[in-house]
């Protein structure tokens, strides 16, 4: 198996790298979008993400990655649970690639045409989105991605939900996941009704100290030269940052929000004219799990100063006449607000 670069040998990045992390302490955040130049480690962090996770507990078999605590009800692959023993099985939390050029069969599902022309039966052939339920669905360069996906994205990530009809076949699974896109925003614009899904928005540049950079190319060419000595390098970070993430999220459940850090939050959205109030929980359930990774059972305007230009930069109502940047103009707002 082919050995990912680990997520703590990344040099500098750390928007990027804080944004991943939050999604991960607290899905509901709605995923992450993370924009910039080529070559800048957008791939490699979303790559190195399974080796963060512990491992989750599957039905044996069933290729909609049923929890077998609570499977789906009607499931045709797994027993019921007055039926036949369940057989669990621990894998890696899933990371699923959706390629650029992948078919809408080929992310929803299809019949199975092999069974049907061998067993002469109708069957059901799992898509991408069975593979991602319960982990991470990761689209490289999402702002090429065709629009008829998108909107089929934009339905599934709504609802939580997939629903195949083909060919006299008629079936619905479970289909949560968490959304994670990169791209470069050079090569076009991502449709407003898929950016505003995303939770968090990360943009990221090229670094541009000497001394980091030269620490890239060192780290990129221990990798390739013997990637397991790499990892065992890096093996006690890693580790570090496991036991981080895991008792992030268990105390993330008990994280409060102080009165102070809501009233920032409201505030930055009506300053900065954000329509509908998915700001609102963006920024706030980002706070909260920014609380929760420094183990803090409740949340400061500090936390919410702090992620605010990832949840309300992409949201910001287009200005043509305004020469910053969207993440510098919530920042600008943000000091004229706290003193």
């Amino acid at each position: 198996m082919q050995q990912s670069f680990p997520f703590s040998a990344i040099v500098g990045q750390e928007e990027l790298k804080l944004a991943i992390l939050l999604t991960v302490v607290d899905p509901t955040i709605g995923g992450v979008l993370v924009t910039g130049h080529r070559g800048t480690a957008k791939s490699t962090a979303v790559r190195a993400l399974a080796a963060l996770l512990p491992p989750l507990k599957f039905v044996s078999d069933c290729p909609f990655n049923c929890d077998p605590a609570a499977i789906t009800p009607n499931c045709p692959h797994c027993p019921s649970a007055e039926g036949r023993r369940i057989n669990a099985v621990s894998r890696p939390v899933p990371v699923v690639d959706l390629p650029l050029g992948a078919t809408e069969d080929r992310v929803v599902g299809s019949v199975d045409i092999e069974r049907a022309l061998v067993d002469g039966v109708q069957a059901f052939s799992a898509g991408l989105l069975a593979s991602a339920h319960r982990g991470f669905l990761y689209i490289d360069e999402v702002n090429l991605l065709e629009d008829h996906l998108v909107d089929l994205l934009l339905d599934v990530a709504a609802s939580g939900t997939n629903v195949v009809e083909r060919e006299g076949l008629s079936i619905r699974h479970p289909a949560r996941f968490v959304l994670v896109g990169s791209g470069n925003p050079e090569e076009g614009d991502l449709r407003p009704q898929l950016l505003d899904r995303f939770g968090l928005h990360a943009r990221i540049r090229t670094l541009n100290n000497v001394e980091q950079r030269m620490e890239v190319v060192r780290r990129r060419l221990k990798f390739e030269a013997n990637p397991v000595s790499f990892l065992a390098e890096f093996s006690s970070e890693e580790k570090k940052l496991r036991a981080k993430l895991a008792r992030a999220k268990k105390l993330r459940a008990s994280v409060d929000i102080s009165t102070e850090a809501l009233a920032l939050a409201a505030t930055l959205c009506d300053k900065l004219a954000i329509d509908g109030h998915r700001g609102e929980l963006a920024i706030t359930r980002a706070a909260m799990s920014l609380a929760a990774l420094e183990n803090r059972k409740i949340t400061s305007p500090e936390h919410v100063r702090r992620v605010a230009p990832f949840a309300l930069a992409h949201r910001l109502r287009k200005d043509p006449l305004e020469p910053a940047a969207d993440d510098e103009r919530v920042r600008r707002v943000i000091a004229d607000v706290l003193p």
